[in-house]
């Protein structure tokens, strides 16, 4: 799964680019507005020493984030799966509150909490965390009827067994979300970084912007693409290895 990542990343980065010098050449455009090849290799040469610590700043709050996210989304969503008052309030909050746009929360919290670690790890919190809580919230709320009967019926329901019953048979469910929120934490991250951040990629993309350098972009948007389709690639190689010893252990408890 890691080396399919990469190759898809690869994939469409390149098909982006060939977009833009085909762009270029067929309109006749400088290197100031597009740079060709050999300028973004030269730029990469010039800017890597800098971006790669920068995009592994924005890696390390982007997984911070994630995991904090995860927690809130879990500890949220078992309290709200039940169909009780509490229940009702907590879902439909969350749905009201996920149809804000959260970037535009940013500029108070970075006058609340100024331009540091923790503007950026808030901002990458909040971004991942409401659609994992959706997804959370519509697992845990959705009940096993063949298997909690029978332990209800039994006498033996507790909130836990009800949480882990949930949890396992939609176990696969899970795993996909949890994979794919990382996009979101890095892109909530970026975003924050760009916006008022002093430190992290998206900083330097701001700061390439405002110097009207198109190639160390690109060598930026490379970097991002790599690791987080590393990141991606490991978290889905877990949770397929989390899937088939859950399943291996399972069957032989069955024979």
């Amino acid at each position: 799964m890691l080396v399919r990542r990469i190759c898809q990343f690869l994939i469409v980065y390149s098909i982006g680019l060939a977009g833009l010098l085909g762009l270029k050449y067929a309109l006749s455009l400088s290197d100031y507005v597009i740079p060709d090849i050999p300028l973004i290799l030269e730029t990469a040469g010039e800017v890597l020493a800098d971006d790669i610590p920068a995009v592994f700043s924005t890696l390390s709050v982007t997984v911070l984030g994630q995991v904090i996210s995860i927690f809130l989304a879990f500890s949220v969503g078992i309290a709200g799966r039940k169909s009780s008052w509490l229940g009702t309030f907590i879902r439909v909050t969350a749905y009201n509150i996920q149809a804000y746009p959260i970037v535009a929360l940013a500029p108070i919290i970075f006058i609340l909490l100024g331009d540091g670690f923790l503007s950026r790890l808030l901002i990458a919190s909040m971004i991942c965390y409401f659609p994992l809580l959706l997804s959370v919230l519509g697992v845990m709320a959705t009940p096993i009827r063949d298997i909690e009967h029978f332990y209800q019926a039994t006498g033996r329901m507790t909130w836990q067994l009800e949480v882990r019953i949930r949890a396992f048979e939609n176990l696969s469910k899970l795993t996909t979300v949890i994979s794919g929120s990382a996009t979101l934490a890095m892109a909530g991250t970026i975003v924050a970084e760009f916006i008022a951040a002093n430190a992290g990629i998206g900083y330097s993309i701001r700061t390439a912007l405002y110097q009207s350098d198109l190639a160390k972009i690109f060598v930026a948007l490379f970097l991002i693409g790599v690791v987080i389709s590393v990141y991606q690639g490991l978290l889905e190689s877990m949770g397929s290895r989390i899937l088939r010893t859950i399943s291996t252990e399972a069957h032989s408890h069955a024979e």
